[in-house]
């Protein structure tokens, strides 16, 4: 993308997204950090996004679709209509662009309402949804992948431009047939407070020589984490101080306490549950290493937080996640198989030369990943769409004209 192309403008911006604050995924961080950076380079910026429960809005600038909470995605409200309420509020503004962060309710209204008031449309790929499938259980898992294939080609082939987190993805929509232009534009992580792993640890009650193995994140299926209570098995008889601990909530909790239980290491791995956002940083900072299974993430955003405070990371290749670890320089990518998996983590636990090593490694690639980096590349894309969708009218209105004339 050329320099040239970035805004010399302040341009009003609607966001929409399924996951925004207080839902805590990777998504709504993303959503969030790029939000607050725009709005900073005094951009306007409006967020549309589904009301959540019990959630007393702060920001004016956020409009919430009613919406309603389902026992299979609980904590994940769906917007529902009717939405010509929330229209009335979406024409006050004039946007210059839409940018959507999900194909779903909430996106594919940001879709048809940047279609019908021909606003460029611009859209984040963040999740290979096809891997959720198993949520609509009552459907076949083969027919609902299917399905999810052919509405992300459709959506996505209907943007002006599209954005990656990273190839991965990129090579996962191409895959699918969509043609627009897609940019892999990793997402920036804010600069965290600076925090002794020392009091940190002291604060949660660490003694000196456990050693932390750190995942952090929601408790679902799709994530695999059977692999990291099965890993703490393997890893046990040889590291009796190695313990897991689980940051975050998720349906799939009261499974993986009961595994845990069944393979009797239920008092080696550590259920937290939800922390507040501000208070992650903490537990990033006292952890010895970062153990990540999942293959269904576009980039894994926690890997990354993780690298900002010399946190190697362990992480199974398939996903985006492996693509911001560069094998034996900032942690170790292995492969879907538990034994394999296993080993490394013992590895590094048996070598505190080695994990020291990919630790420097992990705070330098942590130093790549300017916010304001992934700032400018969204501009760029921003115009770049609206350059496109103007030419787009000009074709349009010059080929009225002249059927006009025969």
């Amino acid at each position: 993308m050329p320099e040239s192309s970035a805004p010399k403008r302040a341009l009003r911006i609607a966001m929409f997204s399924e996951s925004v604050l207080p839902v805590l995924n990777g998504v709504s961080i993303s959503v969030d950090t790029l939000v607050q950076e725009l709005r900073n380079r005094g951009h306007s910026v409006h967020i549309f996004a589904p009301n959540f429960i019990r959630h007393h809005e702060k920001d004016p600038n956020t409009h919430r679709f009613r919406a309603i909470e389902t026992p299979w995605a609980k904590g994940y409200p769906f917007a529902y209509p009717p939405f010509w309420r929330m229209l009335l509020t979406f024409r006050k503004f004039e946007f210059d662009v839409i940018h959507t962060h999900t194909p779903w309710i909430v996106g594919f209204v940001g879709m048809r309402w940047a279609e019908s008031h021909e606003i460029p449309l611009v859209s984040t790929y963040h999740t290979l949804y096809d891997r959720y499938a198993h949520y609509l259980w009552m459907f076949p898992r083969r027919y609902i992948r299917f399905r999810i294939a052919k509405h992300t080609n459709f959506y996505y082939n209907s943007c002006e431009q599209v954005i990656a987190p990273t190839a991965a993805a990129k090579r996962w929509l191409e895959r699918h047939g969509i043609v627009r232009p897609v940019h892999v534009i990793p997402t920036g992580i804010p600069t965290p407070p600076k925090i002794d792993k020392a009091e940190a640890r002291a604060a949660l009650g660490i003694p000196p020589d456990l050693q932390v193995l750190l995942y952090v994140g929601r408790l679902a299926k799709e994530k695999n984490l059977e692999t990291l209570i099965q890993m703490v098995t393997i890893v046990s008889p040889a590291h009796p101080r190695a313990r897991l601990w689980l940051v975050g909530d998720g349906p799939y909790r009261d499974d993986l306490r009961a595994l845990a239980a069944k393979l009797g290491v239920g008092d080696r791995v550590k259920f937290v549950g939800a922390v507040p956002r501000n208070e992650v940083d903490q537990y990033y900072a006292s952890a010895d290493l970062f153990t990540f299974a999942s293959v269904t993430e576009t980039q894994g955003l926690v890997v990354q937080e993780a690298m900002q405070y010399g946190l190697p990371a362990v992480a199974i290749s398939g996903g985006g996640a492996s693509d911001s670890i560069e094998d034996g320089v900032n942690g170790l990518v292995t492969k879907n198989v538990i034994e394999e998996f296993s080993s490394s983590v013992a590895r590094l636990l048996a070598s505190p030369q080695e994990l020291n090593k990919l630790a420097e490694g992990a705070h330098q690639k942590a130093s790549e990943s300017s916010i304001e980096l992934m700032v400018d590349r969204i501009l760029e894309v921003y115009e770049l769409a609206i350059a496109g969708h103007h030419r787009e009218a000009e074709v349009g209105e010059k080929a009225v004209g002249t059927r006009n004339l025969l």
